[in-house]
């Protein structure tokens, strides 16, 4: 991988992975109008834990609070919010890991094609656009009940579908339960901890299996790109929301779906 390739991918991962825009779009649109080859696993597995790294220092002191509470919840059956919501976080991440270990293989080998993408891009940014024009917006993060944990769960594996977006649709699904715009982000960027972890785990396995050699520069080099871009990616996205709503993404989305139509085609 030359120097140009590595930074592209990294950033390109570290902004779509938590911005409702559809990574699997563009790491499958970038290399074909760049004419690149498959940056290979090593890399993969070093960009996931880039924006891992920076979700979990964007959001430390929560988390080291959900952390606490989450513990005195199991020790104490002292519940506060914090607890509440780590609880969540945790619960509404089953359907996805479920969904994953049952049509893995079945997803990989009949969704991935560039019709898929498209399609999914297009229809999950106009769903997008209408949970934000429809929901009430008025409740937080900590203010999830089971039923919302069941049903932004389930959304979350809608996202193995590529072109889907995992941020997009469950923020799309939050809004939609009454959730403001900051607390839908902040429920949907908490859910990408386990959410990285389970692919990443998974991918660090079979580089670990694997026998070809790693280029120790490009996973350090883009590990750190993609760790910088998506603290930044979080920090302002959270700032801008409110102001700038969901329709940037919504348009941004459909003006990708139609060029991989045409590329489809």
């Amino acid at each position: 991988m030359d120097l140009l390739q590595i930074l592209v991918l990294a950033i390109l991962q570290g902004l779509t992975e938590f911005l409702p825009i559809s990574s699997s779009a563009h790491l499958i649109l970038v290399p074909v109008i760049a004419g690149w080859q498959d940056q290979g696993l090593a890399f993969d597995v070093a960009v996931h834990v880039g924006t891992l790294t920076a979700v979990l220092t964007y959001f430390r002191k929560e988390l080291q609070v959900m952390a606490y509470d989450w513990g005195r919840s199991i020790t104490q059956r002292h519940f506060t919010a914090e607890a509440k919501l780590a609880w969540a976080v945790g619960f509404a991440t089953i359907p996805v890991g479920l969904a994953g270990l049952l049509f893995k293989d079945f997803i990989e080998a009949h969704l991935r094609s560039t019709l898929v993408i498209a399609t999914t891009t297009i229809v999950f940014g106009i769903l997008l656009g209408w949970s934000d024009r429809r929901g009430a917006r008025q409740r937080d993060e900590y203010s999830i009940t089971w039923k919302d944990v069941l049903i932004i769960g389930g959304a979350q594996a809608l996202a193995l579908i590529p072109g889907t977006s995992r941020s997009g649709v469950t923020m799309t699904a939050g809004l939609l339960l009454g959730l403001s715009r900051r607390a839908a982000a902040r429920f949907s960027f908490l859910l990408s901890i386990p959410a990285i972890l389970l692919p990443g785990g998974l991918l660090t396995l079979e580089l670990v299996e694997q026998s070809a050699p790693v280029d120790w520069t490009a996973m350090v080099l883009g590990a750190a790109v993609s760790g910088i871009s998506a603290y930044l990616c979080i920090h302002f996205f959270l700032k801008l929301l409110e102001r700038i709503g969901m329709m940037p993404f919504v348009v941004y989305r459909l003006i990708l779906g139609t060029v991989l139509l045409l590329l489809a085609f």
